[in-house]
């Protein structure tokens, strides 16, 4: 028997071979560049040419700090890169600067932090238990994992197309996953914080760390029926917890603090002025809420029930990231937002504490978390599905039923993202890799769940397939269209539309899996 570890070699050097492919094909070829590339060469600028007290107040850009101190200061260690490359792109007053040196640099950046990444997935790898016997390595279901995971078509897109670090961030949510597989839950602790400080989207998973340490980490012992026995408590175990938060916020906010600038810091994490959604509709319930008050509106007017001179502006469909008011449903305010993103992980966390199920409980309300704050949370990116796609893969290498809906929500989930690449010449690019990843996780699932039935039910087929014809319809039928000059935000409104249903289906059914009763058949 091959031993899987022979080949993290080969996963390391192919995961690097196919992000060096993609640098040379969109360094010399590539007509445009995301917005992103502004953005963190902007931040470049600043964490490097201006004084620490001064990161949080320049607006030269419109693209301005706003990640948390951390993430700040990883860009000030870039930049002393960067600067063997290009020293012009590291000033403040060069908008827009993009020159082939800045752009190689970027791109060898993130296949440099990257190596966080491969280094986490194969720790996911080692916490997955591969059937007793098998010779056929290909088939196991960690070297699964391993692909699923490495070739992630939302993570390549995002990070070595579009242009982010979310394969370093992922990095470290992975890692602190698997340390808390592996029990060692102060490891997983720190990496969680550290990962707060680079990049606060991750609060959408902290209720789950939290209520997860608390209940399985401070409190030692249960009782007979499974309930907490508070005599167990650690208060050396909670106070180890407290001093690691305490410390990785300390060594990222604390020269802020100290400057008297935490206000300014935190005004330009949470700009709850920039409006309920972004301009590309993420897929979640206020993308449906929104199409509903037009359709609502529409009907208004044309029924004669409303004058269309008293309605609001729809700038909603004007994809540009503002504050809009509804025209016939009540207007969503922040507070209402994080009322519903509250609610909907309260049964979740509540699963962890009352009815703990080890680690893997503790993934499962994570994903819930994520997915919860994704389908209710205020000026959501769409890009933040990953959150709940990459984790989901370490179940559905495990679990038949989560291997179902994992299919569902990566499929729907990448496809949502296709709007990111939106030139021609992207268009073969995106397709392509997303063929290459869903042909290859709907076999290699089917393989691994051979005999088992079908991972998949009658409808959810038939849904996955309508996606085919959305995609016809905004990739090519569309832009051919008459509608493209009056309509313009159409394609996109139909891609958020269609995506929200798969990605609202798949968390009512993560939940239904996670509040079975246990020993219940699960249905075929």
């Amino acid at each position: 028997i091959v031993n899987l570890r022979h080949f993290s070699f080969r996963w390391c050097v192919a995961r690097c071979l196919s992000d060096l492919l993609l640098i040379c094909h969109w360094v010399c070829v590539s007509v445009s560049h995301s917005t992103d590339f502004e953005v963190h060469r902007n931040w470049l600028a600043i964490t490097h040419s201006l004084p620490v007290s001064r990161w949080y107040h320049e607006n030269t850009s419109e693209w301005t700090l706003d990640y948390p101190p951390l993430f700040a200061w990883f860009e000030l260690g870039l930049s002393h890169a960067a600067r063997h490359f290009d020293p012009d792109m590291l000033l403040v007053e060069n908008l827009n600067y993009a020159s082939p040196s800045t752009v190689l640099f970027q791109r060898l950046s993130v296949i440099f932090t990257d190596l966080l990444f491969i280094y986490a997935a194969r720790e996911c790898c080692r916490c997955v238990q591969d059937q007793k016997g098998s010779r056929d390595v290909l088939n196991r279901p960690s070297f699964v994992l391993a692909v699923l995971l490495l070739w992630n078509f939302g993570l390549l897109i995002v990070d070595h197309i579009h242009f982010q670090y979310n394969g370093f961030l992922f990095g470290f949510l992975l890692l602190s996953v698997a340390k808390h597989l592996q029990r060692q839950h102060l490891q997983g602790a720190l990496l969680f914080s550290v990962l707060l400080n680079l990049k606060h989207i991750y609060l959408y998973v902290a209720p789950a760390y939290g209520v997860y340490l608390l209940r399985s980490y401070c409190f030692t012992q249960d009782n007979k029926d499974g309930s907490v026995s508070w005599s167990s408590f650690s208060p050396l175990r909670l106070l180890a917890l407290g001093g690691i938060v305490a410390s990785v916020c300390a060594l990222s906010f604390g020269p802020f603090i100290a400057m008297g600038q935490l206000p300014q810091v935190l005004s330009r994490l949470f700009p709850f002025k920039r409006g309920l959604c972004h301009a590309y509709w993420a897929p979640n319930i206020w993308a449906l809420y929104n199409t509903l008050d037009k359709i609502l509106a529409t009907l208004g007017v044309r029924l004669k029930l409303l004058q269309e001179a008293g309605l609001p502006r729809a700038s909603m469909t004007g994809g540009l990231v503002q504050e809009f008011q509804h025209s016939v449903l009540p207007s969503v305010t922040p507070s209402i937002t994080l009322v519903c993103t509250l609610l909907s992980i309260l049964p979740a966390v509540a699963s962890i504490w009352f009815r703990p199920r080890g680690a893997r409980g503790f993934l499962r309300c994570l994903l819930l978390c994520a997915l919860g704050s994704f389908v209710f949370g205020w000026h959501v990116h769409e890009k933040a599905i990953l959150i709940a796609i990459l984790p989901l893969s370490i179940l559905a290498v495990e679990n038949r039923e989560d291997a179902g809906i994992f299919l569902v929500l990566t499929t729907t989930g990448h496809y949502s993202l296709f709007p990111l690449l939106f030139t021609p010449a992207e268009l073969p690019i995106k397709v392509s890799l997303m063929l290459l990843f869903t042909i290859y996780s709907f076999t290699a699932l089917r393989k691994l769940y051979s005999g088992r039935g079908s991972l998949l039910r009658p409808l959810e087929s038939v849904y996955l397939l309508g996606l085919v014809g959305v995609a016809f319809a905004c990739e090519v039928a569309f832009p051919l269209s008459p509608w493209q000059q009056k309509l313009p935000f159409l394609p996109l409104l139909a891609t958020s539309v269609y995506c929200s249903l798969g990605v609202c289906y798949s968390f009512l059914r993560l939940y239904a899996s996670l509040l079975r009763p246990p020993g219940k058949p699960k249905q075929p």
